[in-house]
């Protein structure tokens, strides 16, 4: 079912929708595992591969057409997201920062494309599995480059501090860096998504109903007003997908960094 369909009650009332109908989307082709969701993931995944195939496998001197496009993304997220963060390193992880960026603006576009209108980061499923694999490469990298022991002393204790501090500081740093770091780094992402999408979902629909389903003079004023909000709304998502891929990528700039060297 569309996000965009009218679900009228049996009054024939404007009823706005609800997150299980519009985020509770069923199998694609009688196949169990492939929802709506899933579908258009894959295909995210498909559209970053051959973009990114088509700008760089043959780059040219003076970049054209979707190469000058992506030289753009790969000069932002190399400015703005790996230097500030890795400085030296910042090209040696420029590949996997510049594909997260790449996917996830492509997930949250799939929002506002029409037809299709389903942003992925709005299951919690596919932000969290990306941030989890951000958070486990931050631990192989956080034991390999200062050691097991190390790595869990430099994050849990800060060096400068008397030592009954500790005993209080060391689990609050544990919890932190451990469980709730990756846990907003997955909801910060889908909560934006989540809700965004409701919130395009249900003036859209007062749209439609008001000016198709139940037309009338004094509803078309209603009517009206949704169909701006979402134009309004829409411009404003879009510009929230594109902050918010900016920040996955950022934060995982910023773990990577913190498993490559010790916090000061």
């Amino acid at each position: 079912m569309s996000a965009l369909t009218v679900l009228a009650s049996p009054g024939g009332e404007f009823r706005a929708p609800t997150p299980d109908e519009l985020f509770n989307l069923g199998p694609v082709a009688g196949v169990s595992w492939l929802t709506k969701p899933v579908l258009l993931a894959i295909l995210s995944s498909i559209i970053v591969i051959i973009f990114c195939w088509a700008a760089f496998a043959s780059p040219k001197l003076v970049p054209r057409g979707i190469q000058n496009v992506a030289e753009y993304g790969y000069m932002f997220v190399r400015d703005q997201v790996a230097r500030p963060f890795l400085g030296k390193d910042a090209d040696r992880w420029m590949g996997l920062l510049l594909s997260i960026f790449f996917l996830v603006l492509v997930w949250n576009l799939m929002g506002v494309i029409p037809v299709l209108q389903f942003p992925v980061a709005s299951h919690i499923a596919f932000p969290a599995v990306l941030a989890i694999s951000i958070y486990i490469l931050k631990i192989y990298l956080g034991v390999r480059h200062q050691g097991g022991w190390g790595f869990f002393k430099n994050m849990m204790f800060p060096p400068g501090l008397p030592k009954p501090i500790y005993l209080l500081l060391a689990p609050i740093e544990f919890l932190s860096n451990m469980i709730i770091a990756p846990f907003t780094h997955a909801v910060r992402l889908f909560a934006n998504m989540f809700a965004g999408h409701m919130l395009l979902a249900f003036f859209s629909m007062v749209g439609f109903w008001f000016l198709i389903e139940k037309l009338t003079l004094p509803g078309s004023t209603i009517g009206i007003l949704g169909v701006v909000m979402t134009i309004i709304l829409t411009a404003f998502e879009m510009f929230i997908q594109f902050l918010q891929a900016f920040l996955f990528a950022m934060l995982a700039a910023m773990y990577i960094d913190q498993g490559l060297h010790a916090e000061h």
